[in-house]
C-alpha cells in the first residue's frame, strides 16, 4: 500500500462515479424534505412532542427490520434491491407532495406515510452500506469510498435544507417533497446503468433468516472492537442524535426565528458534518484514529450543550457546526473500521446492526427528546443528552488499548499494518484503530 490518501480515487471505479452522480442529486432532495417535513408538522401542530412521535415513526421500522434487510444484502442481488427500495421512497415523496398541495394533508397522513419510508430506509441503508463494496474496483479504495459517500450525504446536507427554508418561507411546503420526488430518477437511472460483476464465491443461502440473524449476532458482539463501537454510536443515537428534533422548537421559541433561521441552523450542523468528512479523508495516517473517536465524540456533546445554552443565533450556528463535526466524525470513522475488519460473507448483517445503532436507536432517542422537552424544556433535554455522550467516550477511552490490541492482528494479516513495525504503523488508505501512542 502506498503512503497517501488521494481524495478521489475512488472515483477511478466507473460504478461507484455513477453512484455518487445520482445519489448527489437525491441527497440534495432527501434532506429538502426532511427539513420541509419537520416545519410542516411544527406548523400544523405547535407540538415539540408530536415532532418527537413523527421522527419516532419514520425511524422504528429501521430497529425491527434493519436485520433482515441485512440477511438479504448477503444472500441477494444488491442492486436490485436498491432499486425496489429507491421506487418505493421515490413513491412516498409523490403522495406527500400531492396531499399538501391539494390542502388534504393532515398529521395522521404524515405519521402513515413517515411510517411508509421508514420501512423502505430499514431495507434501503444497510444494503446500500453493504454495496459499496461491489462499485469498487480496487478493495484497497473502500475506505476513501466510504469517506467521500459521507462527504457526499454532508454535502447534500449543506445545500438542502438551505433551499428548503427559502421555498417554505416563500411559497411552502409542498414543492420540496415534488423536488424530492424527482430527484430520486437520478440515482434510479444510475444503479441501473451500472455493470456490477457477480460476487466470487457467492451462493445463496437456504438456511433460515432467523439462524442467519442469530450467526450475524453472534461474530458481531462476540468480537470486542464491532462490540463496542456499536455500543457507542447505539448511545449517541439514543441521547445525543435527537437533538435534530428540537431545533424548530430552538429556531422559533428561543432564537425568535422563522423557516430561514431553521435551514439555517441545519445547514450549519451539515457544514460541520461536512468539514468532518473532508478531514477524514484527507488523512494521511492511521495513528490517532482511536482516540480520534473518542475525541469526537466529545466534541458532538460540547456543541449540543453550547447550543442548548445559545440565545444568540451566530453563537448556535457555531455550536451546531462543533456537532455536526464531531457526530459526522464519529460515525464516518466508525463504518470504516468495521467495513474493514468485518468478513465479506457477513458484511451485510454487520452493516444492519451498525445502521440499527445509528438509525434504530434514534426514534427511542426522538421520542425521548419530545417527551423531555414538554416536561422539563428542550434546553435540559439537550443537557442531559450531553451528559450522557460524555459518559460514552469515556468509557470507549477506558476499553480502548483492549480494543487495539485485538485489531492488530487483523491489520497485520490483512497488510495494513506492516509486522515488522510494531508500534510504527505506516499509514494506509483504511483509516483503522491504530496504536493511539
Amino acid at each position: 500500500m502506498g503512503n497517501s490518501w488521494t481524495f478521489g480515487r475512488a472515483l477511478r471505479s466507473r460504478n461507484y462515479r455513477l453512484f455518487v452522480a445520482g445519489q448527489s442529486v437525491s441527497l440534495v432532495g432527501t434532506w429538502m424534505q426532511q427539513v420541509a417535513m419537520s416545519w410542516l408538522v411544527y406548523r400544523l401542530t405547535g407540538s415539540a412532542f408530536l415532532l418527537g412521535v413523527v421522527g419516532f415513526t419514520s425511524q422504528i421500522p429501521t430497529l425491527l427490520l434493519a436485520p433482515v434487510a441485512g440477511v438479504l444484502a448477503d444472500r441477494g442481488n444488491r442492486r436490485r434491491l436498491l432499486l425496489a427500495t429507491q421506487t418505493c421512497a421515490m413513491l412516498q415523496a409523490a403522495i406527500l407532495a400531492a396531499a399538501v398541495l391539494t390542502g388534504v394533508i393532515q398529521v395522521w397522513q404524515i405519521l402513515i406515510l413517515s411510517l411508509f419510508l421508514g420501512v423502505v430506509n430499514a431495507f434501503d441503508i444497510p444494503i446500500r452500506q453493504s454495496f459499496v463494496v461491489e462499485m469498487v474496483a480496487d478493495r484497497e479504495d473502500l475506505g476513501n469510498a466510504i469517506a467521500l459517500n459521507s462527504s457526499m450525504v454532508n454535502g447534500a446536507r449543506l445545500i438542502g435544507p438551505t433551499i428548503a427554508g427559502a421555498l417554505v418561507a416563500s411559497v411552502g411546503e409542498g414543492p420540496c417533497f415534488v423536488l424530492n420526488s424527482v430527484s430520486y430518477l437520478a440515482v434510479i437511472v444510475a444503479l441501473a446503468a451500472m455493470r456490477i460483476a457477480p460476487r466470487s464465491g457467492h451462493e445463496v443461502r437456504r438456511r433460515r433468516i432467523l439462524r442467519e440473524l442469530h450467526e450475524g449476532f453472534t461474530y458481531a458482539f462476540e468480537f470486542g472492537p464491532i462490540r463496542s463501537i456499536l455500543l457507542l454510536i447505539a448511545l449517541v443515537s439514543l441521547m445525543g442524535m435527537p437533538y435534530s428534533v428540537l431545533v424548530p422548537v430552538f429556531a422559533k421559541e428561543v432564537l425568535h426565528g422563522d423557516a430561514h433561521t431553521f435551514g439555517f441552523l441545519m445547514t450549519a450542523a451539515g457544514c460541520g458534518a461536512l468539514a468532518g468528512t473532508l478531514f477524514l479523508a484527507s488523512r494521511k495516517s492511521v495513528l490517532g484514529l482511536g482516540r480520534m473517536i473518542v475525541r469526537a465524540t466529545c466534541l458532538f456533546a460540547a456543541g449540543i450543550a453550547l447550543f442548548a445554552i445559545s440565545r444568540n443565533v451566530l453563537f448556535s450556528l457555531a455550536a451546531l457546526a462543533v456537532a455536526g463535526f464531531g457526530g459526522m466524525t464519529l460515525v464516518a470513522s466508525s463504518n470504516t473500521i468495521l467495513q474493514t475488519i468485518l468478513e465479506d460473507d457477513k458484511r451485510g448483517r454487520v452493516m444492519s446492526f451498525f445502521t440499527v445503532a445509528f438509525i434504530g436507536m434514534t426514534p427511542f432517542g426522538s421520542f425521548g427528546a419530545g417527551v423531555m422537552a414538554e416536561s422539563i424544556g428542550a434546553r435540559q433535554a439537550l443537557l442531559v443528552g450531553a451528559a450522557s455522550c460524555l459518559a460514552g467516550a469515556a468509557l470507549f477511552a477506558r476499553y480502548l488499548p483492549a480494543i487495539r490490541e485485538t485489531v492488530r492482528p487483523i491489520y497485520v494479516r490483512m497488510g495494513i499494518i506492516p509486522e515488522v513495525a510494531v508500534g510504527m504503523e505506516t499509514a494506509t488508505e483504511h483509516p483503522s484503530l491504530p496504536d493511539d501512542r
